[in-house]
């Protein structure tokens, strides 16, 4: 796909995604932002509103990296890695706890048998599933939320297989395989890898635009960013970075994409229309995962060696506060109002 066939396909995205979400905001007021304080061993729940870390909830493990929440935003799901970093020496986790958010406390865990490094959680977009990268295996794990029983599994096809995203229609699963610097493209409904993307020599993390056009991952050795183009699998264009790119997230309206850079303390926002690096922003050290929040209105960066999540207005890139967290903050999640009991 050519660089100007990507921005016309983005141009008309935006416009009719832009359309689409007007007023569809909603109401914040009760819900909270979670985040994977690896260094406390604690799930954090953070009052957006007011800006600060209101409760935490310890995993009983060494320790959740990341977490997602379930659509009602009653439970959060948190994969126990272990106490390494990927492919690094340590111990290898084999479990999932499952806490009720506003009870804070764990209430559930799903025990994988044996040590798998389970680290990335993501709710399936259409069939409800939650769907755990399981590193040692080479897999994907697939857990029914409300049963907590494994009811399948994705073959990668690769080691270190450490994030995932899930396209926005469920149809395909794209996992970064960090050492071995590929993606491994998942059929989701036939439960299979069907390519593995060839990248660069380590990447870290990756996202899927809001039309399920593009994926987005972070090369480790250059300052670039790789837009794999999701009809043919293959890389369309390197976008370069001010410093190596982690987390990435879409805007909703599918014109920006935000990336964490933890070596320069900066999160980058690329224009999806342009295909380059339009704002960098200044945030406490080490930023990690970028959540954006529903209403598009602010991205949050959290900052593993700051104990701190930078909220950030998309309306003028500048950040709006800083919040205090745990240690070692990485995964964020949206909890909905629901899980107030509002």
């Amino acid at each position: 796909m050519s660089y100007s066939r990507i921005s016309l396909l983005l141009l008309v995205g935006v416009a009719v995604m832009s359309i689409s979400s007007e007023g569809q905001a909603g109401n914040h007021a009760s819900a909270v932002l979670l985040v994977a304080n690896k260094g406390d061993r604690t799930l954090g729940i953070v009052d957006p509103n007011a800006g600060r870390q209101v409760g935490t909830v310890a995993e009983e493990g060494t320790t959740g990296h990341e977490v997602v929440a379930s659509p009602d935003g009653r439970r959060a799901y948190v994969p126990i890695y272990g106490n390494s970093g990927v492919g690094l020496p340590g111990t290898d986790g084999r479990n999932l706890v499952v806490v009720d958010i506003a009870a804070r406390k764990v209430i559930g865990n799903v025990d994988f048998g044996h040590g798998v490094r389970p680290h990335c959680a993501v709710m399936g977009p259409k069939d409800g599933l939650l769907y755990v990268t399981t590193e040692l295996d080479k897999t994907i794990s697939i857990i029914d939320p409300l049963s907590l029983k494994i009811v399948g599994t994705i073959p990668t096809g690769q080691p270190e297989s450490h994030m995932l995203a899930i396209s926005p229609d469920g149809r395909r699963g794209y996992t970064a395989n960090v050492g071995p610097g590929t993606v491994s493209v998942l059929d989701m409904e036939a439960r299979k890898e069907i390519a593995v993307i060839p990248v660069a020599a380590l990447i870290q993390r990756i996202s899927v635009s809001v039309d399920g056009r593009l994926a987005f991952t972070s090369d480790q050795k250059k300052p670039q960013l790789a837009v794999i183009d999701t009809a043919t699998n293959a890389i369309a264009k390197w976008i370069p970075l001010p410093a190596a790119g982690y987390g990435t997230a879409p805007t909703q309206d599918g014109r920006w994409l935000v990336v964490a850079m933890p070596t320069g303390n900066k999160v980058a926002v690329v224009d999806l229309v342009a295909m380059k690096v339009a704002h960098v922003i200044d945030v406490p050290a080490a930023p990690q995962e970028i959540l954006i929040r529903p209403d598009g209105q602010i991205a949050y960066a959290s900052c593993d060696a700051s104990h701190k999540i930078a909220a950030i207005r998309t309306s003028d890139w500048s950040v709006e506060k800083l919040i205090d967290v745990g240690a070692g903050a990485d995964g964020l999640a949206w909890a909905a109002a629901e899980a107030s009991g509002h």
